[in-house]
């Protein structure tokens, strides 16, 4: 979240940090953007093309970036066969890859998550999916929702020449489809180095769900998850 934007927590250690996905009341106003057609027009529309769980061996990781991590972290936590999923940095270096620096966004770095999976459970390609329509809008180029700078960028960032392949492939389909008004924006490069960021923003949501950007913001993100694909809901 980028620098414009301050929000104090009260009662909470994260009351003493500067944030970057609060923003101010009168754009936290209003309801969330309907974002159920893009969902319904893609929800069809796989992958053309996804890994053979049958020839990956054992828990798999993919690295994917869309606006603040907070929400994207919350998303994939609630899907089956993802066992971790931890908020970071990639993009940059070591020696800018921490929240402040970060959110300069002069670092090359994105805020990012890293998800862990069982692919005997889930697919890339359904990851994917899940990003696409509904982690983030993928036509935003460096900003999502709110939040502007080049550390909110939309990436998914490949640790193999497979992932990328099929990676490529569905934002191929996806445009061709016209799911979205407007051209996918995603950024499709290697994973150089993952760098876990602060404590503090690990399970945000969890600890912070009453918080006025994640109402905003995030919230309508996991109701759409739940309606459009309870079949991959982890049970609680």
């Amino acid at each position: 979240m980028s620098n414009n934007y301050r929000f104090l927590f009260s009662l909470s250690i994260v009351s003493l940090i500067a944030v970057a996905c609060g923003v101010p009341h009168t754009i936290l106003s209003g309801s969330a953007v309907d974002s159920a057609p893009v969902i319904m027009a893609g929800m069809k529309i796989d992958p053309p093309i996804d890994l053979a769980t049958a020839k990956l061996k054992g828990e798999q990781t993919i690295v994917l970036a869309g606006g603040c991590f907070w929400g994207i972290e919350a998303v994939f936590e609630n899907l089956k066969g993802v066992s971790s999923v931890v908020s970071g940095y990639a993009g940059g270096t070591a020696a800018t890859a921490n929240y402040e620096t970060v959110s300069t966004g002069t670092t090359g770095h994105a805020e990012a998550v890293k998800i862990t999976y069982d692919p005997q459970q889930i697919s890339l390609g359904k990851l994917l999916k899940i990003h696409f329509l509904i982690a983030h809008d993928p036509t935003q180029v460096d900003r999502q929702e709110p939040d502007s700078g080049t550390q909110y960028r939309s990436a998914i960032f490949f640790n193999n020449p497979e992932q990328q392949k099929v990676a490529k492939a569905y934002i191929d389909r996806l445009n061709q489809a016209h799911v979205f008004p407007e051209p996918i924006a995603t950024q499709v490069v290697p994973l150089t180095k993952f760098y876990a960021a602060e404590e503090y923003h690990q399970n945000f949501i969890v600890r912070n769900p009453t918080q006025a950007y994640i109402v905003r913001f995030d919230l309508p993100k996991l109701a759409q998850l739940r309606q459009q694909f309870p079949d991959l809901i982890k049970k609680s």
